[in-house]
């Protein structure tokens, strides 16, 4: 399992995405994590590279503080860059 997906035409790379819906109603997109776990007061994004556990070797990409979260979306095949689908009203 990798966390970067690749288009049939080869013309886009795609990876794993967390749309995270905060308190405020903002959506944060953490791109290019693939798990998460919640550390104390702080819940935490993390590259794996395709591990299937948090471990020594993965790559912290942003912390939310976890009282502040509503909800987490993990989201395959978003075309990098893109924005999240949620918007505030």
């Amino acid at each position: 399992m990798t966390s970067l997906l690749t288009d049939p035409d080869r013309s886009r790379t795609r990876e794993v995405t967390f749309d995270g819906t905060l308190r405020d109603g903002t959506v944060q997109r953490v791109d290019g994590a693939d798990a998460y776990e919640p550390e104390r007061s702080m819940t935490t994004f993390f590259r794996t590279d395709g591990r299937p556990t948090v471990d020594c070797w993965s790559v912290r990409m942003a912390s939310f503080r976890t009282d502040e979260i509503l909800a987490i979306r993990r989201l395959e095949g978003v075309e990098v860059g893109a924005e999240p689908a949620l918007r505030i009203v």
